[in-house]
């Protein structure tokens, strides 16, 4: 047994387990999970934070079988929601801020882990309905065969001549922090995003403002000149791509981080194996995986390789990104999103 699998097979088998109101005990997961085989994903696609290690070792420990289909925050849930009985899908990862809507929606199952109480209050739901596992800083990505003079600020966007790619507003979680982090950054806080409204609506003026997706694709065939994305998504394109086409900017007028949590379906039809999952997310190795995909781990205790600490941003590019200070009232702006850009900004499309 390597040293990966026994350190994850103490962990597991040596700590009990809350599902509900029932207790049982980590190799009564494991042997659930195994006999249900195959655990499906939404939201959770090899690209994005690595999960393509994660989905690889669930193989070999456990052997569950994987599929994801790659879809928005507000896209899983609303397959959540209108599946019901006949899931195709068992769990599913959102921009945190879309925790609370799936709970309120109705279509989230309760899950702890063993590692519940080294995750921040802030970044789970009190009974298990969601955790978040990981964080990201809204970032520029910018082609460098494109740009001459990349943005350092939000402000800096104005000023340009190229096209800034934002994403789907209102569907994205991506898109929609990356118009808190640039309200943050010109004044405004999580009950008035005016003054990103402001900027974007110029961006929309000069018709140098897209909606579209700044994924892998869109960014390899040079369809992205400034895209706007979580850094451990801009860092992974990066590499993905050509280290040296690509240059990531934190913006040092500041920015926000934020999470995403697992949300396990109601109506899973593997449902433990969606458990198992998350269980694994959240050990050390499953923490590992996340930040060799350059996301920041939600657990403090666990330590980074070297190799992998080096993947990330230095330190001091944060200097200006705070977290999300009041979530509540993010929550409800978030769901406004959609008739604020309508009314604001895509009128001058």
């Amino acid at each position: 047994m390597n040293l990966k699998k026994l350190c994850l097979s103490i962990c597991l088998a040596s700590t009990p387990f809350i599902v509900h109101a029932q207790s049982a005990n980590i190799d009564e997961l494991i042997a659930a999970a195994k006999k249900e085989g195959v655990v499906n994903s939404v939201g959770m696609p090899d690209t994005w934070a690595n999960w393509k290690d994660t989905w690889a070792d669930l193989k070999t420990l456990y052997g569950l079988s994987h599929q994801d289909t790659d879809m928005s925050s507000a896209q899983e849930i609303a397959k959540f929601a209108a599946e019901k009985d006949n899931a195709t899908a068992d769990i599913g990862d959102v921009g945190q801020s879309f925790g609370p809507i799936a709970v309120d929606k109705g279509v989230t199952q309760a899950y702890k882990t063993t590692t519940w109480d080294e995750i921040p209050a802030w970044a789970k739901d009190e009974e298990g309905h969601w955790v978040v596992a990981y964080t990201g800083a809204i970032s520029f990505m910018v082609n460098k065969n494109l740009v001459q003079d990349p943005p350092k600020t939000w402000k800096d966007l104005l000023n340009g001549k190229y096209k800034v790619t934002l994403g789907n507003v209102g569907v994205a979680a991506q898109a929609n922090n990356a118009v808190l982090a640039a309200a943050v950054a010109l004044g405004g806080n999580e009950k008035d995003v005016t003054p990103a409204l402001n900027l974007f609506a110029e961006l929309a003026k000069q018709k140098r403002l897209s909606l579209s997706d700044p994924s892998l694709a869109n960014l390899e065939k040079g369809e992205v000149e400034v895209g706007v994305l979580w850094d451990f998504n801009a860092l992974n394109y990066r590499d993905t791509i050509d280290p040296n086409r690509f240059t990531i900017i934190v913006p040092q007028d500041g920015s926000i981080m934020a999470g995403y949590a697992t949300i396990i379906n109601k109506y899973a039809k593997n449902p433990n194996a969606a458990k198992l999952a998350r269980e694994y997310i959240l050990s050390d190795a499953g923490q590992i995986n996340l930040a060799k995909g350059y996301a920041r781990p939600i657990r403090d205790k666990v330590v980074l390789p070297a190799d992998v600490q080096a993947k990330l941003l230095p330190a001091e590019d944060y200097k200006n990104v705070q977290p999300i200070k009041d979530q509540a009232s993010w929550d409800e702006t978030s769901k406004k999103l959609p008739e604020l850009m309508q009314e604001h900004v895509l009128i001058y499309q």
